[in-house]
C-alpha cells in the first residue's frame, strides 16, 4: 500500500480537504494585495513647488499664484514639477490683476525677461493635487524630483524580501515543518504590514516591507505544500488552477479596497489585518503526514491521519491505521529521500543544463515583464482603479486559453507563443502616441494577459521537465530567477527619465528572446514524468536518435537506484 492508498482510506476528497484547501486559499487572496500595493500607496500625484514662504499673495487666486511662481513645462503645458521662479514674475499679470496670454505674446520685453528669469529648486517643499489618493508615501515623504528613484527602490526592496524569504523559509519548512512556518509567516505578514502602515520614515517603511516580502514567500511556499500533501494526485491540477485564480481574484479585491480607502496608511493596514485572522485559524491546520514520517515523527502522523478520517466520517477506517502500516506505505518515499541531490545536479548533464538555462530565461523574463507592466499603471493615463481591475480580470481568460492550448498544441508551442506575443504587443505599444490611451491600454492588457498565460504554462512545464529526484531543487531555482526578474523590473523604469521609450523596449525584447530560447526545450505533452536524471537524458536521446541511449559518462552515477526512485513520483 502506497501513501496515496492510505490517504484514500481516510478520505482524500472529503470534508477535511474541502475545509483545509478553502482556509489555505484565503490568505492567497490577499497576497496580490501586497505584491501590487505600491500601485496605490506610491502613486505619484500631480505636484509643483510650493509658494515662497516670505511672500504674501493672499489677495490672488491659487491659479494666479501658480502662474507667478512656477514656470510651465513646455512639453505638456503643465506646471514644472521640480522648478520655480526665484522671484514672482509679476509681468505675467495684466493691469487688472488677471492673466492675459495676449499681453505675454505681444510684449517682447516681458517674454525676454521670462526666459531670462532665474529658476530654483523647490526649497519650500511641494504642493500635491490629491485626486486619486488622499495620501501616499510620495506626498508623505516628498519622494519626488531628486528623490523620485526611491519609489522604484521601495518596490525592489520588497521583492528582495520575497527572494530572501524563499531561500530562508524554503529550507526551514523542510526542517521544522509546514504548519509551524505557516504560522510564523502569517504572523509576520500581519505585524510587518501593520508596522509599515505606521512607519515614521521611508527607510522604516522599506524595512517592514522587506519583512512582509519575506513572510509572503513563506506563506506561499508552505500553503501550497500543505495543500498538495493532503490531496490525491488526480485533483492536484484542478486545485492548483483554483489557487491560481485566487491570486487573480486578489488583484480585483485590491482595486476595490483601494477605491474605498484612499489613505495609504489605512490601505496598508486594511490588506494586513486579515492575516491576524488567518494566523489564528492556522493553529487548526494539521501538519503534513508525509513530512512527519520523513522526519521520524510517525506517531504524530498516525494521529493526524485518524483526525482526518474522523472529520471525513471514516472513523472505523482511521482506527485501522497503525504505525507499521504507515511506515510500510512510506517506505519508497523514505528510500528516495536518502538520495543526495542538490542544485549542482541541475547542471550535471548537457540535457539538464539545457533545460535549466532555458527555463531560467523563461521565468526571469516572464516575471520581469509582468511586474514591469503591472507596477506602472499611471503611465497609461487611465483611472488606476479601473486599469487594476482590467489587468486582474484579463488573467482569467488568459489562463483558460493557455490551458486549452497546452492540451491541444503542446507545452513548448504555448510557452513560446505566450512570450513572443507579449513582447510584440509591448513593443508595438511604444509606437502608439500617448494621446491614444484606449489603444495603449488595450495593447498593455493583451501583453499582460500573455504574460499571465506564460506564468501558468511555465509552472506546469517546469514540473514536467525536471525529474522527481531534483524537481524541488529545480522549481526552487527557477522561482528564484522569477523573483530576481521582479526585483530588477522596477529599476528599469528609471531609465525612462533619460530615454522615455527605453523601458518599454527592454520589457518587450526580454520575453521575445526567451520565447526563442524556449524552442530548445523538449516537448512533454503526453510524456510520463521523468523520475531520474537518466530518464531525462534517455528521453532527449530518443528524440534525436530513435532507440539510442545517452553516453555512459553523461549519465548521473546516482541513478543506479533507478528502480527505487521511479516509484516515488
Amino acid at each position: 500500500m502506497a501513501f496515496g492508498d492510505l490517504l484514500e482510506q481516510v478520505g482524500s476528497t472529503g470534508r477535511f480537504q474541502v475545509l483545509h484547501v478553502t482556509l489555505l486559499c484565503m490568505p492567497i487572496l490577499m497576497m496580490a494585495s501586497h505584491n501590487l500595493l505600491q500601485n496605490f500607496v506610491a502613486s505619484v500625484p500631480p505636484h509643483h513647488c510650493s509658494v515662497h514662504r516670505n511672500l504674501s499673495l493672499s489677495r490672488l487666486s491659487p491659479e494666479q499664484v501658480l502662474l507667478l511662481t512656477v514656470p510651465q513645462d513646455i512639453k505638456n503645458s503643465r506646471p514644472e514639477r521640480c522648478l520655480r521662479y526665484a522671484a514672482p514674475q509679476w509681468q505675467l499679470l495684466s493691469e487688472n490683476g488677471t492673466y492675459s496670454p495676449k499681453v505675454e505674446r505681444d510684449s517682447s520685453d516681458d517674454t525676454d525677461d521670462l526666459l531670462d528669469a532665474e529658476l530654483q529648486g523647490c526649497k519650500d517643499g511641494w504642493e500635491y493635487s490629491m485626486t486619486e489618493m488622499s495620501s501616499t508615501i510620495i506626498s508623505e515623504w516628498d519622494l519626488v524630483c531628486d528623490l523620485r528613484s526611491l519609489k522604484q527602490m521601495g518596490q525592489t526592496i520588497y521583492m528582495g524580501g520575497v527572494l530572501v524569504g524563499a531561500v530562508i523559509f524554503g529550507g526551514l519548512s523542510d526542517r521544522f515543518g509546514r504548519r509551524f512556518l505557516l504560522l510564523i509567516s502569517n504572523l509576520l505578514m500581519a505585524v510587518g504590514g501593520t508596522c509599515a502602515a505606521f512607519s515614521t520614515s521611508f527607510s522604516v517603511f522599506c524595512l517592514f516591507r522587506f519583512i512582509t516580502g519575506m513572510a509572503l514567500s513563506g506563506l506561499g511556499l508552505n500553503s501550497f505544500s500543505l495543500i498538495v500533501e493532503w490531496i490525491p494526485t488526480r485533483v492536484r491540477t484542478v486545485v492548483g488552477t483554483g489557487t491560481g485564480y485566487c491570486y487573480t481574484m486578489g488583484q480585483l479585491i485590491l482595486a476595490v479596497v483601494a477605491y474605498f480607502i484612499r489613505d495609504w496608511r489605512w490601505l496598508t493596514l486594511a490588506v494586513s489585518v486579515p492575516f491576524y485572522i488567518t494566523f489564528l485559524y492556522s493553529w487548526w491546520f494539521l501538519e503534513s503526514a508525509r513530512w512527519l514520517v520523513l522526519n521520524r515523527k510517525s506517531e504524530q502522523a498516525v494521529k493526524n491521519l485518524k483526525t482526518v478520517a474522523r472529520i471525513n466520517g471514516r472513523r472505523e477506517e482511521g482506527d485501522r491505521i497503525n504505525l507499521e502500516m504507515l511506515q510500510d506505505s512510506m517506505k519508497k518515499e523514505m528510500s528516495c529521500s536518502l538520495g543526495s541531490y542538490s542544485v549542482v545536479d541541475l547542471l550535471r548533464t548537457p540535457t539538464m543544463r539545457n533545460i535549466t538555462i532555458c527555463l531560467s530565461a523563461v521565468w526571469f523574463s516572464t516575471s520581469f515583464a509582468y511586474y514591469g507592466l503591472s507596477m506602472d499603471l499611471q503611465k497609461f493615463g487611465v483611472d488606476i482603479y479601473l486599469i487594476q481591475v482590467i489587468f486582474g480580470a484579463v488573467d482569467i481568460p488568459a489562463k483558460v486559453v493557455v490551458t486549452v492550448s497546452m492540451s491541444i498544441f503542446g507545452r513548448r508551442p504555448s510557452q513560446c507563443a505566450a512570450l513572443i506575443l507579449s513582447g510584440v504587443t509591448i513593443l508595438i505599444n511604444i509606437l502608439v502616441p500617448y494621446e491614444k490611451q484606449t489603444v495603449r491600454t488595450t495593447l498593455a492588457v493583451l501583453g499582460k494577459g500573455c504574460l499571465a498565460a506564460s506564468f501558468n504554462c511555465c509552472y506546469l512545464y517546469s514540473g514536467e521537465l525536471y525529474p522527481t529526484v531534483v524537481r524541488q531543487n529545480g522549481m526552487g531555482w527557477v522561482s528564484m530567477m522569477a523573483r530576481v526578474g521582479a526585483m530588477v523590473a522596477p529599476m528599469v523604469l528609471l531609465l525612462g527619465e533619460a530615454v522615455p521609450w527605453l523601458p518599454g523596449f527592454i520589457y518587450g525584447v526580454a520575453p521575445i528572446l526567451s520565447g526563442v530560447v524556449a524552442i530548445y526545450l523538449p516537448e512533454t505533452l503526453g510524456a510520463p514524468l521523468p523520475d531520474t536524471i537518466q530518464d531525462v537524458d534517455e528521453r532527449s536521446c530518443k528524440k534525436l536518435i530513435p532507440n539510442a541511449s545517452p553516453k555512459k559518462e553523461e549519465l548521473d552515477m546516482k541513478d543506479t537506484n533507478n528502480t527505487l526512485f521511479k516509484e516515488a513520483a
